[in-house]
């Protein structure tokens, strides 16, 4: 997987996609408003306007998915089929392959673990997102140890898995990129390893997705999830897709209406049930047919713009934090693979003399900047580059805070293809201030978070 390194001559950037709260103003506890900087793009992006717009206009025809005899029915029906197959083309599924529209990654990986065959086996790092990391309790699970390099993560898998029982079935989960560092994992050369050991793999791209054209043919992974609130579209909708085998011989993952073909009464008492091997198996109840169709209005409009140029001018951005944060020798950034190594729009760091609450809330309250602090769902790759042991934050201005001392926490930036150049370099200018001045107004600790004490006003 390659990613531009270099961005081309700035006329062929393109603009910030239009996104929705690009001109809310935010209050600033010394006084005035300030035009928010949302930079926590790798918990949930803002909407895109083009996907709330098409949301907007499909709205006064929403009506009941599959089975309807009405007009609105029928078109509802035709328009989260005609989503399944955008996200498809979007995905570049493979003839065969299957998609299941889930509620998260997290659900995705859920509705995969409950259709692994008996006595699967799992290969999963432990740098994962704990969505990727929690889901396997079922089967057999060898968490395998952090790679300082791309190169020692393939072979890494491919002793694990040539000590495996060879004739079992085995499943490797893995990240395309980050959600703590950014950087890109190296997932054709997994999944070839993968396979040439007789195992499948998943790829949990909650974070590649959003910045990166997506391949399933090419990259020859098994199946690929992600979540439509990182890809710009909410209303709470996931997809699983890939092949189709051991979705169709599990038990449905919800037992309902949609999910059944037919079903029949027993002279015994009991109930005989025919389950569909489709995708409907795994999707019973009533469609997220809005949720479907800001996913595909997303995958359009991300594919529209083009990913050479999205990508090309996020690593502008990208470079502009990095020389930045550069600047102020009491950052440091987080990195498993090193300074050098090819990244998304996301990077943690800490701040020696800072509690990472405190910080972040400083950032919000003077600045008008979200970022996001803590752990971020991936707690043993974070305490990894930490090198810290599990315990909790401490309170504002704690002893954590204290030069040398060792960072519980991180604080993660994170953007994309909506983020101003104005925001990133906002975040580099507070961080400067921050570091060099201190904060402007005094933080107490409530309900474990750093809060702006408004006795001080």
């Amino acid at each position: 997987m390659s990613v531009a390194t270099s961005a081309a001559a700035d006329q062929s950037l393109c603009a910030p996609l239009p996104v929705l709260g690009r001109d809310v103003t935010v209050p600033l506890v010394t006084g005035g408003e300030v035009t928010y900087a949302a930079l926590d793009y790798a918990a949930s992006a803002p909407a895109l306007q083009r996907v709330w717009d098409d949301v907007a206009a499909y709205a006064p025809y929403y009506g009941s998915v599959h089975r309807g005899a009405g007009y609105l029915s029928q078109l509802s029906t035709d328009l989260f089929e005609n989503a399944r197959r955008t996200v498809e083309e979007f995905l570049d599924c493979r003839e065969g392959d299957q998609l299941v529209f889930t509620r998260s990654t997290t659900d995705s990986l859920n509705l995969l673990a409950a259709a692994l065959p008996a006595d699967c086996q799992v290969f999963v790092f432990e740098t994962e997102h704990h969505a990727s990391l929690l889901p396997w309790r079922d089967a057999r699970v060898t968490y395998l140890n952090a790679p300082r390099t791309p190169g020692e993560a393939v072979t890494t898998l491919e002793r694990a898995l040539a000590d495996r029982d060879p004739y079992g079935p085995a499943l490797v989960c893995v990240t395309g990129a980050s959600n703590v560092t950014g950087e890109l994992w190296p997932v054709k050369e997994l999944a070839a390893a993968a396979h040439a050991h007789g195992a499948r793999i998943v790829l949990d791209a909650a974070q590649l997705a959003p910045h990166h054209p997506l391949s399933v043919r090419e990259l020859d992974v098994d199946w690929v999830a992600f979540s439509g609130h990182k890809l710009y579209a909410p209303f709470g909708t996931g997809v699983l897709a890939g092949r189709a085998d051991w979705l169709q011989e599990a038990e449905p993952y919800l037992a309902g209406g949609g999910a059944s073909k037919a079903v029949a009464r027993r002279a015994d008492g009991g109930v005989d049930v025919e389950w569909h091997t489709t995708a409907a198996r795994h999707e019973a109840g009533s469609p997220n047919v809005i949720g479907a169709y800001s996913i595909a209005s997303a995958c359009k409009a991300l594919t529209e713009a083009g990913f050479d140029s999205l990508v090309a001018r996020e690593q502008q951005l990208i470079g502009l934090v990095r020389d930045g944060l550069a600047e102020v020798p009491e950052v440091k950034v987080l990195s498993l693979f090193g300074d050098d190594a090819p990244r998304v729009g996301v990077l943690s760091f800490v701040v020696d003399g800072w509690n990472s609450s405190h910080f972040a809330a400083a950032l919000s309250a003077e600045y008008g900047i979200g970022v996001r602090d803590g752990l971020f769902c991936a707690h043993p790759l974070v305490r990894t580059l930490l090198g810290s042991d599990p315990q909790e934050q401490g309170e504002c201005g704690a002893p954590e805070g204290a030069p040398g001392e060792k960072s519980l926490n991180a604080i993660r930036v994170s953007f994309g293809a909506g983020t101003p150049d104005e925001h990133v370099e906002r975040f580099v200018r507070a961080v400067r201030e921050l570091v060099r001045e201190g904060a402007r107004w005094s933080y107490r600790t409530e309900g474990g978070r750093c809060v702006p004490d408004t006795s001080a006003a």
